[in-house]
């Protein structure tokens, strides 16, 4: 049976918003309910398609924040600046409010939980939401696989999901670090740079401990994060990708 006969169709479906969990002042949950979801892996993600009273559609992609454990699928939003898609669903989206989503899409970056490898997470803005993923899979799935996320935000009040990777991070195995782009909290601990060659190498494993790598955020971003891990010495087929922005997924 040749291969294209054996994947599963995607078909559109309407998910109806069950609830809205505000995040950060420009990003939010959205926790959908659908009829007939048939689960997915952690960090997959979905398209959505919006339309209009007058027929105009307008189709994104957003990763998934939920794990396959969870009992809601949900997805997590940042307003981004001139994003006609994002702004509704940041602003203006209501309990109860309908559209039509496909799903879920994507086998390359995924984490299934059967590796037994170092994970290396690094995220830029909302790239940590396939993360979130990630790490309630691990935690569903009580693995004992060690974590490292580095997660670049402007300042701190826009790190998303920041309370629930405080107590991820209180596990011995799981160690978050964040790095402030433009200002910083008075006292703060932690680091005040754009994400880097030198950086990486502070945070990251070795090489030599072959840590599975997964890099996610706007496009320049992730290309300096994945060159700076092949420059010190990883293997790129261990460095997996997703990138958001004018070269990648339109949000």
């Amino acid at each position: 049976m040749e291969r294209a006969a054996l994947r599963r169709r995607l078909n559109w479906q309407m998910a109806t918003v069950v609830g809205l969990v505000e995040q950060t002042a420009t990003a939010r949950d959205i926790v959908l309910e659908l009829p007939a979801w048939p689960g997915h892996l952690a960090g997959q993600h979905v398209d959505i398609r919006l339309t209009a009273a007058d027929g105009y559609q307008a189709q994104r992609s957003y990763s998934l924040a939920s794990a396959p454990e969870d009992h809601h699928l949900v997805l997590t939003v940042e307003r981004l600046p001139d994003g006609e898609v994002s702004s509704y669903l940041v602003d203006e989206l209501e309990l109860g409010d309908r559209f039509e989503l496909r799903g879920p899409i994507g086998e390359y970056f995924v984490w299934d939980g059967r590796s037994h490898v170092p994970l290396l997470l690094i995220a830029g803005g909302s790239g940590v939401v396939p993360f979130r993923s990630m790490l309630r899979h691990r935690a569903a799935l009580t693995s004992s696989v060690p974590v490292r996320l580095l997660c670049s935000a402007r300042q701190l009040d826009d790190v998303i999901y920041r309370d629930e990777l405080a107590r991820c991070a209180a596990f011995e195995e799981i160690d978050v670090q964040f790095t402030l782009t433009r200002s910083a909290p008075a006292h703060w601990q932690g680091y005040r740079r754009r994400i880097d060659r030198e950086l990486i190498a502070e945070v990251a494993w070795s090489p030599g401990e072959h840590p599975l790598a997964f890099i996610c955020g706007p496009s320049g971003f992730v290309e300096t994060a994945a060159q700076a891990l092949v420059d010190l010495g990883h293997d790129p087929q261990r460095v997996k990708t997703e990138r958001f922005g004018p070269s990648g997924t339109s949000r």
